[in-house]
């Protein structure tokens, strides 16, 4: 039952992709060609595969695409939106580096 539920996450993850709607359907395809699997070893709990599979899509970006594409964004705010991803991307890398040399 569990593994049939994690199947069906897999699935439903690797198959979602980012058409468009109707109206604009004449545009080139934007799905994502990426699927994301999770191999649940034998014995393994079920709850570290789905934290796995989570941490997997994570990084695929997948709902990160789908959150920026849930509202129609013109290239102005898409731009600020980068900036500001930027901006925060290199306040995190400062606090890395100074948290490992503050370390040594």
């Amino acid at each position: 039952m569990i593994r049939a539920l994690l199947l069906t996450l897999l699935l439903a993850v690797s198959t979602m992709g980012f058409a468009p709607s109707p109206a604009f359907r004449a545009a080139p395809s934007t799905q994502l060609g990426v699927s994301i699997k999770v191999d649940v070893g034998e014995g393994e709990p079920i709850e570290s595969a789905i934290r796995r599979f989570k941490r997997e899509v994570n990084k695929s970006g997948h709902m990160m695409e789908l959150r920026h594409r849930r509202y129609f964004e013109n290239s102005q705010e898409k731009k600020k939106r980068k900036v500001k991803e930027g901006r925060m991307r290199k306040r995190l890398e400062r606090m890395q580096r100074r948290r490992m040399n503050n370390r040594t």
